[in-house]
């Protein structure tokens, strides 16, 4: 094996590597989704009411959203909103977006909630949307 062979190996391995993360991320989601519609679909019966959620800024200030919804974590960087999506509530905000409001993009929803944010909060999905049930 030469070595333009065994580099073209290499990048073929790599990607994949890449599909096989790429379809396990995108089943995951699926999973999650199918956990936020169930929440939804009862929400309104069993949930405590949603509220205005907020864009904080990374480097301080923050920001009306548009959307109404729960916060999934303490720190109020992720939630779900009424209109199905999952959201990032932090985002870098200028004078403008602070002043007339920012609506995040929806993101794929995680099954667990703040895996790899590095603030060591992490709770699974079904858990998250559980604590906004009544009881």
């Amino acid at each position: 094996m030469d070595e333009q062979d065994w580099a073209q190996g290499r990048r073929e391995a790599a990607a994949e590597h890449a599909r096989r993360l790429a379809a396990r991320k995108d089943a995951e989601a699926e999973r999650a989704q199918a956990m936020i519609d169930a929440f939804l679909a009862t929400a309104e019966r069993d949930a405590v009411p949603p509220e205005p959620l907020v864009v904080r800024g990374r480097k301080g200030g923050q920001a009306k959203s548009g959307l109404m919804g729960w916060y999934l974590k303490t720190d109020r960087s992720v939630a779900v909103a009424t209109d199905g999506h999952f959201y990032v509530m932090t985002a870098d905000l200028g004078l403008v977006e602070r002043m007339r409001g920012y609506r995040p993009k929806p993101v794929q929803p995680p099954l667990i909630v703040g895996e790899g944010g590095g603030d060591g909060e992490t709770i699974d999905m079904d858990a998250a949307l559980a604590r906004h049930l009544r009881h």
